[in-house]
């Protein structure tokens, strides 16, 4: 009996990725009663959540715009009305991606594991002189073949998908500021619930030279987001600037493009059977980013459009952790880091 490489492939690589899979669509949550529940669902799309929003007049930044759920947000957004400046590594692709939405838009370079190009685009849209009203952090980085890498010093899935956008949020803070309702949407991921180390952040071992396995360092830069989100949302409390992190759900999307054949193979085949569709995959972060009942809500995780919380071990709602993790942030960062004064609003004014 001959056996099918494919079908073989899948099945070994569905085996040994089971963990993830589980992690990143399964069933541990609870709904937040501190956030009324929402109308939409695991099924809402991006279009859905944000239909007769009216975003003219607003100016987003998405971080990751030229494929999947960053694509998808930027379009959705461009076509509610807002201003989007969209990122990619790649200035050409950048501008590739904001060629084919509709609206206005604005391509920019970004690359979250280079600090200084982070400084260079924040400078960018600082010198465009109108507030941020919205700042989705959705660019990430999932690596394969399980080798080590190190940015600065650290891990290389910590540095781009955790302290890039750190960078990223503090030199933006004053315009963030200066809208009316500054949000800050940072993309997270279940994985951060059951691929980071058990011991949480591992601040002690940032460089994960004693172990390392992709899957781990890509749930600890997770578990970094969420933590991050959580602090800011205490930090920011009192001002009109928001933060929270959405998981997205579980989609095939270039995100995965470094894993190993088998595992993308394995992937693949479990995001068709149990996964969402790109627009089903953007539709938690522009809610998040735009739904007007949300306008005081700060420091919560999101799931299909709906604010939880996640039961048994993790740290997803360790504050203690999110300080700490904020202040080794600022540590790390200190050189790219600017002090944040709150400007007069007369001194930015909003381009209509």
């Amino acid at each position: 009996m001959t056996t099918n490489r494919r079908a073989f492939m899948w099945t070994a690589g569905a085996s040994l990725m089971l963990p993830s899979l589980v992690a990143c669509g399964g069933a541990d949550k609870v709904a937040d009663d501190s956030v009324p529940a929402s109308d939409f669902d695991q099924d809402s799309t991006a279009e859905e959540v944000t239909a007769g929003l009216d975003l003219r007049g607003k100016f987003a930044v998405v971080t990751g715009c030229t494929s999947g759920i960053g694509f998808e947000t930027m379009r959705v957004l461009a076509q509610r009305g807002a201003l989007v400046a969209g990122t990619s590594r790649s200035l050409e692709r950048a501008r590739e991606a904001c060629g084919q939405v509709g609206g206005t838009t604005m391509p920019l370079q970004l690359d979250l594991g280079d600090f200084d190009t982070v400084v260079r685009c924040a400078e960018v849209i600082r010198a465009y002189q109108a507030p941020v009203d919205m700042l989705i952090c959705n660019a990430g980085y999932r690596g394969g073949g399980n080798e080590r890498q190190l940015v600065n010093g650290v891990e290389k899935h910590f540095a781009i998908n955790h302290l890039g956008h750190f960078i990223l949020i503090n030199r933006l803070m004053d315009r963030l500021y200066v809208s009316w309702q500054g949000r800050i949407v940072i993309v997270a991921s279940r994985t951060a619930y059951r691929d980071a180390p058990e011991e949480g952040i591992l601040f002690d071992d940032l460089d994960m030279a004693r172990s390392y396995s992709d899957a781990e360092a890509y749930g600890h830069s997770k578990l970094a987001n969420a933590l991050c989100s959580l602090q800011l949302g205490e930090v920011l409390r009192g001002t009109r600037i928001t933060s929270n992190a959405v998981h997205p759900g579980v989609i095939k999307t270039d995100l995965d493009r470094n894993l190993s054949a088998v595992s993308q193979l394995a992937w693949e085949a479990y995001a068709k059977l149990k996964g969402k569709s790109i627009e089903q995959g953007a539709a938690t972060s522009c809610y998040v980013a735009t739904h007007p009942s949300l306008g005081n809500i700060s420091g919560k995780y999101f799931e299909d459009c709906n604010a939880v919380t996640i039961e048994g071990r993790g740290h997803m709602q360790n504050l203690a952790m999110a300080e700490q993790l904020l202040q080794t942030s600022i540590e790390l960062t200190a050189d790219w880091l600017v002090e944040f004064k709150k400007p007069e609003r007369s001194n930015i004014e909003r381009q209509e």
